[in-house]
């Protein structure tokens, strides 16, 4: 090798660090707010959500078609109401949306830690998932506009950044679990308690730093942005196929700590499985990111992510005949765990990078609102089903292959090509 090859070859393996660096040092203040805001929103939310179903289960004693049904209708009044929030951030701005999702956000999780009854923890529930419905669609439709806006100005494609969004999200997702495994040794209501102290320090937070008034963020009056959208078949389109996606993701907190328990007689090993998950977005998401935007578009880049998905349930199934238990059968969980993660790495970011091509100029709220809606609907009928499937006594193959056809047969309801050609930036 010359040395000039050995200089370039230098050059090339630094060449990824420096474009990370770039990435985030380009970034303006409030993008830098809003990436750091989804950090701290996971790490209150999974201190609590990912032992909610034991604690259904076993504290309260809920049937398992129950379990999931209340699973199903947190996250439907989450992403079920995102239309509605998202048509208020239009209205209102992002500030007083954001501040009063945080106000709902403590005062459910307070409620939670406190419920007994059936109809206590659903109220709890359905209170947090709306508050998920107010900040969460005001945070990421404007972390999407940000990063058209951020294309536009030539610093790279716009995944990038929301590839830092969803590495910020994730790990917020490894460091929650964690902590909320750390205080489930004192008992569930601490962990909601501290749940709520960490949106509390939010809520502080954002009353501080967060603008009133964001540049080029004009607010909507006019009617009418729904009955467009209705009409929109690609845009419904993506929002089906974002659905399957997100059914198979709840199956993190439905199916998988059901395996995890049969396999191990115990859910202590279920922290460490949504560790790694998170620890591969925080480490991977940034390559796989870059890998996709030079080689898949993004209806590509969708349909591999919902197929690698698709075969994660599969190689569960495929390993139940063998009946590994103990760290044997925890293998297909954490097989299955790192392809959904990769899926996830390209379904995600795609999602949301394609919503602004196709949304209506100045109803961005709305349009990533309503990608949540339908979501949560497909999850909310999706999460019932998977919770009677779970209690029917059938191979206990047969619920990872219906499963693995969700996502799988999604590929198809993929708009058949992305709006935005090469070169082509829509407005913000």
């Amino acid at each position: 090798m010359t040395a000039i090859s050995r200089v370039l070859a230098r050059r090339t393996a630094r060449a990824p660090q420096r474009r990370r660096e770039r990435t985030w040092k380009n970034l303006s203040p409030l993008l830098r707010l809003l990436i750091l805001t989804q950090l701290a929103f996971n790490v209150g939310f999974y201190a609590v959500l990912p032992f909610l179903a034991e604690h259904l289960g076993t504290a309260i004693g809920m049937a398992g078609w129950m379990v999931g049904f209340v699973l199903g209708l947190r996250t439907f009044s989450q992403q079920g109401l995102f239309l509605v929030g998202g048509g208020l951030v239009d209205r209102y701005g992002v500030r007083p949306v954001v501040l009063v999702g945080c106000a709902l956000r403590i005062a459910g999780f307070a409620w939670l830690g406190y419920a007994q009854a059936a109809w206590a923890v659903i109220g709890a529930v359905v209170v947090i998932g709306l508050a998920a419905a107010l900040f969460s669609p005001a945070v990421e439709s404007e972390v999407a506009r940000q990063a058209v806006v951020w294309e536009q100005e030539g610093h790279g494609p716009r995944t990038r950044v929301l590839a830092l969004f969803s590495v910020a999200g994730q790990a917020g997702a490894f460091v929650g679990p964690l902590i909320g495994a750390l205080l489930l040794a004192v008992d569930f209501r601490t962990a909601c308690l501290a749940g709520a102290g960490v949106f509390v320090l939010v809520l502080a937070g954002h009353a501080w730093l967060m603008p009133q008034h964001i540049p080029g963020r004009v607010r909507t009056r006019q009617r009418g942005g729904m009955r467009a959208m209705v009409r929109n078949r690609r845009f419904l389109a993506l929002c089906c196929a974002y659905g399957s996606y997100l059914l198979a993701y709840n199956q993190l907190y439905l199916a998988l700590p059901d395996e995890v328990q049969r396999a191990t007689g115990s859910q202590a090993a279920l922290s460490w499985l949504f560790g790694l998950s998170s620890l591969l977005v925080v480490s991977a998401q940034l390559p796989v990111t870059r890998w996709a935007g030079d080689r898949l578009d993004l209806r590509r880049s969708m349909a591999y992510g919902l197929l690698l998905i698709a075969a994660g349930f599969a190689v569960v199934a495929a390993a139940h005949p063998a009946g590994w238990t103990g760290t044997e059968g925890l293998l297909p969980c954490a097989g299955f765990v790192v392809l959904l993660t990769l899926g996830q790495m390209l379904v995600t970011p795609a999602a949301r990078a394609w919503v602004p091509d196709l949304a209506e100029e100045g109803r961005i709220g709305l349009y990533i609102g309503a990608l949540y809606s339908v979501s949560g609907l497909i999850v909310l009928v999706g999460s019932s089903a998977t919770g009677s499937l779970l209690d029917l006594g059938l191979p206990a193959a047969v619920p990872w292959l219906v499963l693995a056809a969700v996502p799988a047969l999604a590929v198809g309801l993929l708009p058949r090509r992305p709006q935005r050609d090469e070169g082509t930036v829509a407005k913000p």
